[in-house]
């Protein structure tokens, strides 16, 4: 009778080992299924197959991990990653995945900011992209199609060789993948002249559930609709993009001046919040809120630096600003001019200036912290004073001095566009987005909690002066915390409108009706992936 105190005990250690050795067999007919899938491509798809026996496996996983709280001894790692290098290799890659019961993760650029591009706590293969990146320019009608795994550098850069006078609205950042921009939408410095990188896509390739590959006349209007901001890995993996390319002048004017609190940093930020949303659509204003020390005191305080991109000249900016916006006390001196190409280099601060660093898809600014935790919300009525100064108090904690807000204000083109134009709901009637960031060294990985903490306590207190009902939330700055479905695929419609409204608003329902009418088996799912209905 003794030994049946251990049976608990007993069971759990069986589990285990029939859990795992389940996985190993998964995976090995995983891998004997992608040779005899296609078996004249078997060589061909064996050079694109990595696992942990594989000595490039670590390389390859740790190159697109963007956010290196995700990349700890105890980050559950891939069973297989695929790099495919043509159409088929994916289509196989979903087939096997689908026969053995494997969960994909598809990676372009490695940007999101939750992991879930190449994390999952169930078996899993990451489709990563990296090497699915060609481009191809179509300078006289404008046009250009581009293969998921590029990132946005590179678009730029391959644009530029063609012609000064054009570009794509895409992001900021030059190693955002092109795949995770444009399914979460996806904003840069020209957004308020020509709306979203989604709003200037007018074709897609992508393979369903099924492994069929579709383009926008094959896979209609509505799953169309949904790839183009409805948040990545819910219905497919969107291989190539065509995208209309969009005109630049020869020159924009760009300025970063910065204002601490001692220099009334919170009466202009309070000011900025009625001028910057209202300027032409040719001007990207963003406000970028920091601590520092003083050098006359050593004191800490919080210092905002405004920020714009201007398509046109300093002639131009100069008196728009000086009437709009006097406070701000803009000189000439404040402003630079440069061409669109140079302005891109110059804001993401990458080395040398010359236009080749757009192609370096693995560079990492070193005055950014490796790891970090990101929240966002959208604003629609200005904050008061009162409450900028209680948020410079929290700045000033001791935690946070590797705390950074971003203010992106919208208007512009975007209040033009309705609301159910893509899922991306937040358009009229927003003033500007924040993005909320604490990173910290890889080393502090182990306990980053009292980051987590402090982030969590500031949105807590921003809840009174930000949208409401719901409280938005942009779906390419992923967040866990405002909701998550169950590991299992098993997520009710309920369960997953906690998170999906803050996305999506209203248009979360016609997402769930793309999905239960495209992948009604939830095959292509994640913690924050769209259900179908009946889940």
């Amino acid at each position: 009778m003794k030994s049946l105190h251990h049976f608990p005990l007993l069971f759990l250690v069986f589990s285990l080992a029939l859990a795992t050795c389940s996985s190993a067999d998964s995976h090995e007919d995983f891998l004997d299924c992608l040779s005899s899938y296609h078996p004249e491509e078997s060589s061909s798809i064996s050079r694109v197959v990595y696992t942990k026996r594989n000595s490039s496996y670590s390389a390859i996983l740790e190159s697109s991990i963007q956010n290196r709280r995700f990349s700890t001894p105890s980050t559950p790692k891939p069973l297989v990653i695929v790099t495919p290098l043509n159409t088929s290799h994916v289509q196989t890659t979903v087939h096997c995945s689908k026969r053995h019961g494997l969960q994909i993760r598809t990676r372009s650029g490695g940007h999101d900011f939750e992991g879930l591009s190449y994390v999952s706590d169930v078996p899993f293969v990451v489709v990563d992209l990296s090497q699915f990146r060609s481009i191809d320019v179509d300078v006289e009608n404008r046009e250009a199609w581009v293969q998921s795994g590029a990132i946005t550098g590179e678009l730029y850069y391959r644009i530029n060789e063609r012609t000064t006078n054009l570009t794509f609205p895409g992001a900021l950042c030059h190693t955002v993948g092109f795949g995770g921009l444009i399914s979460g939408g996806g904003y840069g410095l020209l957004f308020r002249k020509y709306g979203l990188a989604g709003d200037n896509v007018i074709d897609a390739q992508l393979v369903d559930a099924n492994g069929r590959v579709l383009d926008r006349r094959s896979m209609g209007e509505d799953l169309f609709w949904a790839i183009r901001g409805g948040g990545g890995g819910s219905f497919g993996i969107v291989l190539s993009w065509k995208v209309k390319l969009v005109p630049i002048p020869s020159a924009v004017t760009v300025f970063a001046v910065g204002r601490t609190l001692e220099q009334n940093a919170t009466q202009l930020l309070h000011r900025w919040q009625y001028v910057a949303p209202n300027l032409p659509n040719d001007a990207y204003s963003v406000v970028s809120i920091s601590t520092m020390n003083l050098t006359e005191t050593g004191n800490r305080t919080v210092l905002a630096t405004f920020i714009s991109v201007f398509q046109g000249s300093a002639n131009k900016l100069l008196p728009l600003m000086q009437e709009r916006f006097p406070e701000l006390g803009l000189v000439r001196e404040n402003l630079i001019e440069m061409t669109w190409i140079e302005s891109l280099i110059f804001l993401t601060q990458l080395p040398n200036e010359t236009p080749e660093n757009l192609l370096n898809r693995t560079y990492r600014n070193a005055l950014l912290f490796p790891a970090f935790k990101a929240k966002s919300d959208y604003v629609r009525k200005p904050m008061p004073e009162i409450a900028l100064q209680g948020l410079w108090s929290q700045l000033l904690e001791d935690v946070a001095t590797t705390a950074t807000m971003n203010i992106i204000s919208y208007g512009g083109k975007m209040d033009e566009i309705p609301e159910s134009a893509l899922p991306f709901p937040h358009r009229k009637g927003t003033l500007y987005k924040i993005n909320y960031n604490i990173g910290w060294r890889e080393e502090e990985n182990n306990n980053p909690q009292r980051y987590i903490n402090w982030i969590r306590k500031v949105y807590r207190y921003m809840g009174a002066f930000v949208s409401k009902s719901p409280r938005e939330a942009y779906i390419n700055y992923r967040d866990l915390d405002i909701g998550r479905n169950n590991d299992d695929g098993k997520t009710s419609y309920t369960q997953a409108s906690v998170w999906g409204r803050k996305y999506f608003k209203k248009n979360f329902d016609r997402l769930v009706y793309v999905k239960s009418k495209t992948d009604p088996e939830n095959f292509f799912r994640h913690e924050q992936s769209i259900p179908p209905s009946f889940h």
